[in-house]
């Protein structure tokens, strides 16, 4: 008890004393503290860099070492600008997140709301994807929801969630994610690139050159509640400003093979990061599974269970 009294008395100053006071300034005075920080991965704190390049030598085994060492470099320049726009973000106005993350396509709005079904949103890991969780709400009329997993530390958690929330979308946890779907015809967001929890309750699909380990999550979601799924692809403009693209990649989830929604997703995901190598979070274990011995035979009995629970019966 006392430890986690400790714990959040001291998330609770950092929160207060820095990081909120820092998120009233101007991203223009932000940005030179990204610099600062540039500097530093660059140099005596480089964040995570057996990580970042053991994943750039799995993606890119072709590349010399010195186009790897150039896309480190180039995410670390990312990086740096990401944290202190997540910091911005705590404070930011709707009408300036609204010129910084415009929406290219509006009109496929009412294309989705016409076919009167939820929509999963499926996205990345990819620019800045904490301004997208929080603008979501400005552009969908519907229920809107986020589904992540919480933070250990439980003050950053509730200050975090609730600073997501301000606009409209309302967080869920990933393991009680069937609130989300209770209310109408709700608008989903997943984040669906992190490594799966296990090497056999998932999929194996080709991602940058190698057979990865796929979460199946958002494919079962949307075969559960029949959705349309959606991928937001963000584009980074200049410093500081984004473009968001939404692309219907499935209408009607029920008549999409097995694992061919999730190939859509992921073939998305796999060009943007081909089209700006350095704009994806190289610092997590994206690769850290090895594909079971037996997942052949894994596969077709988890297909059966799919086709037995979505299929059979239509």
């Amino acid at each position: 008890m006392v430890a986690r009294q400790i714990q959040i008395l001291s998330g609770a100053l950092l929160y207060y004393g820095l990081v909120l006071p820092l998120s009233y300034l101007p991203l223009q005075i932000l940005y030179v503290v990204a610099d600062f920080l540039y500097i530093l991965f660059c140099t005596i704190l480089p964040y995570r860099k057996k990580v970042i390049n053991h994943n750039l030598l799995l993606a890119f085994p072709d590349k010399s070492t010195k186009e790897r060492k150039q896309i480190r470099k180039d995410f670390y320049r990312y990086f740096a600008d990401l944290l202190v726009e997540a910091i911005k973000n705590l404070t930011v106005s709707e009408k300036e997140l609204r010129k910084r993350m415009q929406l290219d396509n509006p009109e496929i709005l009412n294309q989705i709301q016409a076919l009167g079904k939820p929509v999963l949103l499926v996205a990345g890991h990819y620019n800045n994807w904490e301004w997208l969780i929080t603008a979501q709400a400005l552009w969908f009329k519907n229920p809107n929801f986020g589904i992540g997993m919480p933070l250990s530390h439980p003050f950053w958690n509730h200050k975090l969630t609730a600073r997501r929330e301000r606009f409209g979308l309302e967080v869920v946890h990933a393991q009680n994610y069937q609130k989300a779907f209770q209310c109408g015809q709700p608008v989903v967001l997943v984040l669906a690139d992190q490594a799966p929890s296990s090497a056999n309750n998932c999929l194996w699909l080709p991602f940058l050159g190698r057979e990865t380990a796929v979460i199946f999550g958002p494919e079962y979601m949307a075969n559960k509640y029949d959705c349309v799924v959606v991928f937001s692809n963000i584009s980074n403009l200049k410093r500081g400003f984004y473009n968001i693209k939404l692309e219907v990649l499935v209408e009607d989830s029920k008549n999409v093979p097995y694992q061919a929604l999730t190939q859509l997703h992921v073939q998305k995901l796999e060009q943007q990061i081909l089209d700006n190598p350095a704009r994806w979070l190289w610092s997590h274990k994206r690769w850290k599974h090895q594909k079971p011995s037996h997942w052949d035979q894994t596969l077709q009995e988890l297909e059966k269970k799919f086709e037995s629970k979505f299929r059979d019966h239509v």
